[in-house]
Protein backbone atom coordinates (compact mmCIF):
# COMPACT_ATOMS: atom_id res chain seq x y z
CA UNK A 1 0.00 0.00 0.00
CA UNK A 2 0.90 3.96 -0.96
CA UNK A 3 0.76 6.14 2.07
CA UNK A 4 1.39 9.75 1.73
CA UNK A 5 2.27 11.79 5.38
CA UNK A 6 1.52 14.88 5.74
CA UNK A 7 3.17 16.24 8.05
CA UNK A 8 6.10 20.18 8.16
CA UNK A 9 8.02 18.93 10.86
CA UNK A 10 10.85 16.87 8.85
CA UNK A 11 12.30 15.33 11.94
CA UNK A 12 8.05 13.74 12.32
CA UNK A 13 7.88 12.37 8.97
CA UNK A 14 10.79 10.78 9.30
CA UNK A 15 9.74 8.76 12.70
CA UNK A 16 6.34 7.97 10.94
CA UNK A 17 8.55 6.67 7.96
CA UNK A 18 10.54 4.21 10.69
CA UNK A 19 6.70 2.90 12.01
CA UNK A 20 4.83 2.50 8.88
CA UNK A 21 8.01 0.19 7.51
CA UNK A 22 7.24 -1.90 10.15
CA UNK A 23 3.45 -2.28 7.71
CA UNK A 24 3.88 -5.19 5.20
CA UNK A 25 4.17 -3.87 1.68
CA UNK A 26 3.99 0.40 2.52
CA UNK A 27 5.33 2.37 0.39
CA UNK A 28 6.00 5.93 1.86
CA UNK A 29 5.84 9.43 0.59
CA UNK A 30 5.92 12.45 1.82
CA UNK A 31 4.66 16.34 1.85
CA UNK A 32 5.14 19.04 3.93
CA UNK A 33 2.44 21.25 2.95
CA UNK A 34 -1.06 20.99 1.58
CA UNK A 35 0.14 22.23 -1.66
CA UNK A 36 2.47 19.30 -1.63
CA UNK A 37 -0.01 17.00 -0.45
CA UNK A 38 -2.60 17.19 -2.77
CA UNK A 39 -0.25 17.42 -6.03
CA UNK A 40 0.99 14.31 -4.61
CA UNK A 41 -2.70 13.32 -4.38
CA UNK A 42 -3.45 13.69 -7.95
CA UNK A 43 -0.05 12.13 -9.35
CA UNK A 44 -0.79 8.89 -6.83
CA UNK A 45 -4.04 7.53 -7.93
CA UNK A 46 -3.42 4.42 -6.47
CA UNK A 47 -2.72 6.09 -2.71
CA UNK A 48 -4.39 3.93 0.11
CA UNK A 49 -3.90 6.07 2.91
CA UNK A 50 -2.85 9.90 3.69
CA UNK A 51 -1.47 10.25 7.47
CA UNK A 52 -2.83 14.32 7.92
CA UNK A 53 -1.20 16.80 10.62
CA UNK A 54 -4.00 19.56 11.33
CA UNK A 55 -1.13 21.73 11.77
CA UNK A 56 0.18 22.66 8.03
CA UNK A 57 1.66 25.93 7.62
CA UNK A 58 -0.06 26.99 4.57
CA UNK A 59 -3.63 25.79 5.31
CA UNK A 60 -5.89 24.71 7.64
CA UNK A 61 -6.06 20.39 8.22
CA UNK A 62 -9.98 20.46 8.33
CA UNK A 63 -9.95 22.24 5.15
CA UNK A 64 -6.99 20.08 3.49
CA UNK A 65 -9.22 17.01 4.68
CA UNK A 66 -12.66 17.82 3.50
CA UNK A 67 -10.91 18.56 0.08
CA UNK A 68 -9.23 14.76 0.12
CA UNK A 69 -12.46 13.07 1.17
CA UNK A 70 -14.47 15.26 -1.47
CA UNK A 71 -11.95 14.89 -4.67
CA UNK A 72 -10.51 11.45 -3.66
CA UNK A 73 -13.39 9.30 -1.61
CA UNK A 74 -11.63 5.77 -2.25
CA UNK A 75 -8.44 7.59 -0.61
CA UNK A 76 -8.19 6.78 3.13
CA UNK A 77 -7.30 9.93 5.57
CA UNK A 78 -6.26 9.45 8.92
CA UNK A 79 -5.61 12.87 11.19
CA UNK A 80 -2.53 12.63 12.82
CA UNK A 81 -2.74 15.62 15.22
CA UNK A 82 -1.24 16.95 18.67
CA UNK A 83 -5.06 18.14 19.06
CA UNK A 84 -7.28 15.44 20.57
CA UNK A 85 -9.89 17.24 21.89
CA UNK A 86 -13.24 15.92 21.65
CA UNK A 87 -14.33 18.49 19.47
CA UNK A 88 -11.35 17.86 16.81
CA UNK A 89 -11.97 14.83 17.09
CA UNK A 90 -15.30 15.10 16.01
CA UNK A 91 -14.91 17.42 13.11
CA UNK A 92 -12.55 14.98 12.02
CA UNK A 93 -15.12 12.17 11.58
CA UNK A 94 -17.86 14.31 10.52
CA UNK A 95 -15.67 15.52 7.20
CA UNK A 96 -14.97 12.21 6.71
CA UNK A 97 -11.67 11.08 8.44
CA UNK A 98 -11.15 6.86 8.86
CA UNK A 99 -9.36 7.84 12.43
CA UNK A 100 -7.83 10.16 14.54
CA UNK A 101 -4.31 9.31 15.89
CA UNK A 102 -2.92 11.32 18.55
CA UNK A 103 0.64 12.14 17.74
CA UNK A 104 1.76 11.52 21.77
CA UNK A 105 0.39 7.59 20.82
CA UNK A 106 3.31 4.78 21.21
CA UNK A 107 4.47 3.27 18.14
CA UNK A 108 2.21 0.25 18.96
CA UNK A 109 -0.84 1.92 19.15
CA UNK A 110 -0.09 3.61 16.33
CA UNK A 111 0.29 0.61 14.09
CA UNK A 112 -3.18 -0.86 15.64
CA UNK A 113 -4.72 1.98 14.85
CA UNK A 114 -3.78 1.65 10.54
CA UNK A 115 -4.31 -1.95 10.79
CA UNK A 116 -7.51 -1.25 12.10
CA UNK A 117 -8.23 1.60 9.48
CA UNK A 118 -7.02 -0.73 6.43
CA UNK A 119 -9.13 -3.68 7.67
CA UNK A 120 -12.01 -1.22 7.25
CA UNK A 121 -12.77 -0.01 11.16
CA UNK A 122 -12.71 3.77 12.13
CA UNK A 123 -10.49 4.39 14.84
CA UNK A 124 -11.12 6.83 17.90
CA UNK A 125 -8.71 7.58 20.35
CA UNK A 126 -9.02 5.94 23.63
CA UNK A 127 -9.81 8.63 25.93
CA UNK A 128 -12.12 10.01 23.82
CA UNK A 129 -14.11 7.35 24.38
CA UNK A 130 -13.72 7.21 28.06
CA UNK A 131 -14.27 11.09 28.28
CA UNK A 132 -17.02 12.43 30.94
CA UNK A 133 -18.90 14.63 28.77
CA UNK A 134 -22.74 14.27 28.45
CA UNK A 135 -22.12 13.22 24.73
CA UNK A 136 -19.67 10.20 25.44
CA UNK A 137 -22.64 8.80 27.88
CA UNK A 138 -25.20 8.61 24.81
CA UNK A 139 -26.42 5.55 24.59
CA UNK A 140 -26.52 4.52 28.21
CA UNK A 141 -30.14 3.44 29.16
CA UNK A 142 -31.75 4.36 32.22
CA UNK A 143 -30.06 3.30 35.37
CA UNK A 144 -26.54 3.23 33.65
CA UNK A 145 -26.16 -0.43 32.34
CA UNK A 146 -24.71 -0.78 29.26
CA UNK A 147 -26.42 -3.11 26.62
CA UNK A 148 -24.50 -5.85 25.42
CA UNK A 149 -25.57 -5.52 22.03
CA UNK A 150 -27.11 -4.10 19.52
CA UNK A 151 -30.13 -5.93 19.95
CA UNK A 152 -29.95 -4.94 23.38
CA UNK A 153 -31.03 -1.84 22.67
CA UNK A 154 -33.83 -2.81 20.35
CA UNK A 155 -31.94 -2.78 16.82
CA UNK A 156 -32.84 -4.66 13.76
CA UNK A 157 -30.83 -7.03 12.11
CA UNK A 158 -31.24 -4.61 9.12
CA UNK A 159 -30.17 -1.66 11.54
CA UNK A 160 -26.98 -3.08 12.55
CA UNK A 161 -25.56 -3.90 8.86
CA UNK A 162 -26.73 -0.07 8.86
CA UNK A 163 -24.67 0.82 11.72
CA UNK A 164 -21.74 -1.32 10.62
CA UNK A 165 -21.49 0.37 7.65
CA UNK A 166 -21.83 3.73 9.50
CA UNK A 167 -18.78 2.80 11.38
CA UNK A 168 -16.94 2.56 8.10
CA UNK A 169 -17.74 6.15 7.25
CA UNK A 170 -19.82 4.99 4.63
CA UNK A 171 -22.50 7.60 3.59
CA UNK A 172 -26.62 6.67 2.96
CA UNK A 173 -25.70 6.70 -0.58
CA UNK A 174 -23.16 4.33 -0.19
CA UNK A 175 -25.19 2.30 1.90
CA UNK A 176 -28.37 2.16 -0.21
CA UNK A 177 -25.42 0.70 -2.99
CA UNK A 178 -24.06 -2.21 -0.42
CA UNK A 179 -27.51 -3.06 0.87
CA UNK A 180 -29.47 -2.70 -2.46
CA UNK A 181 -31.94 -0.46 -0.56
CA UNK A 182 -33.73 2.97 -1.41
CA UNK A 183 -32.37 5.97 0.34
CA UNK A 184 -35.90 6.72 2.22
CA UNK A 185 -35.60 3.37 3.64
CA UNK A 186 -31.74 3.93 4.75
CA UNK A 187 -32.91 7.28 6.07
CA UNK A 188 -35.29 6.20 8.23
CA UNK A 189 -33.23 3.13 9.59
CA UNK A 190 -30.66 5.71 10.76
CA UNK A 191 -32.61 7.71 12.47
CA UNK A 192 -34.30 5.03 14.19
CA UNK A 193 -30.50 4.03 15.31
CA UNK A 194 -29.46 7.76 16.55
CA UNK A 195 -32.46 7.58 18.38
CA UNK A 196 -32.11 4.20 19.89
CA UNK A 197 -28.41 5.14 21.00
CA UNK A 198 -29.65 8.68 22.20
CA UNK A 199 -27.47 10.70 20.12
CA UNK A 200 -27.65 13.35 17.32
CA UNK A 201 -25.87 12.80 14.59
CA UNK A 202 -23.56 9.95 12.99
CA UNK A 203 -20.13 11.16 14.73
CA UNK A 204 -21.69 10.99 17.84
CA UNK A 205 -23.06 7.46 17.57
CA UNK A 206 -19.52 6.25 15.76
CA UNK A 207 -18.34 7.32 19.45
CA UNK A 208 -21.15 6.37 21.33
CA UNK A 209 -20.65 2.74 20.01
CA UNK A 210 -17.02 3.03 20.55
CA UNK A 211 -17.94 3.41 23.96
CA UNK A 212 -20.39 0.56 24.11
CA UNK A 213 -17.55 -1.83 23.15
CA UNK A 214 -19.77 -2.86 20.11
CA UNK A 215 -17.21 -5.04 17.35
CA UNK A 216 -20.20 -4.49 14.31
CA UNK A 217 -19.30 -7.29 11.59
CA UNK A 218 -21.43 -7.47 8.14
CA UNK A 219 -22.55 -10.67 7.24
CA UNK A 220 -20.08 -11.08 4.89
CA UNK A 221 -17.41 -10.39 7.27
CA UNK A 222 -18.28 -13.10 9.43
Amino acid sequence: MKILVVDDHALIRDALRGVLKELKDATVIEAADSRQALRLTHENPDLGLVLLDLNLPDRSGFDVLAELRGRYPATSVVVLSALNDRDSVARALELGAAGFIPKSASREVMLSALRLVFSGGLYIPPEILGGREPSAKRGLPAGGARPGSPRELGLTDRQVEILALMMQGKSNKAICRALDLAEPTVKNHVTAILKALKVRNRTEAVIAVGALGWQLRLPQDS
